[in-house]
């Protein structure tokens, strides 16, 4: 849970994702249009993926990824992401942290 948490607060945006999950490229690619580049993390190819994974649930990921963190609190997942993106939320969020160009 410790490395989650660390991991969460490194950078503005963090994603939590597994390389094959094809989830975590919508998000990947909402993030790009929006010119937000996330700190990702690829569970798959960490050593302690499996724990990793384990405290995303706990921390109250309904699967454990793609795991999205703005400002170090977790957001949700890829439908609570859609659903802010959609209802105009999450530009607000992600404005401290778009790039210019």
């Amino acid at each position: 849970m410790e490395k989650v948490t660390s991991l969460a607060s490194e950078k503005g945006v963090v994603l939590f994702s597994k390389s094959s999950c094809c989830m975590c490229y919508a998000v990947k690619i909402l993030f790009q249009e929006l010119r937000v580049t996330p700190m990702v993390h690829e569970i798959d190819q960490d050593p302690e993926g499996w724990e990793m994974e384990k405290a995303l649930k706990r921390l109250g990921c309904n699967g454990p990824v793609p795991a999205i963190f703005i400002g170090g609190k977790l957001v949700g997942s890829t439908n609570e992401v859609m659903s802010l993106h959609l209802s105009g939320g999450l530009l607000p969020m992600l404005k401290p942290y778009q790039t210019l160009c």
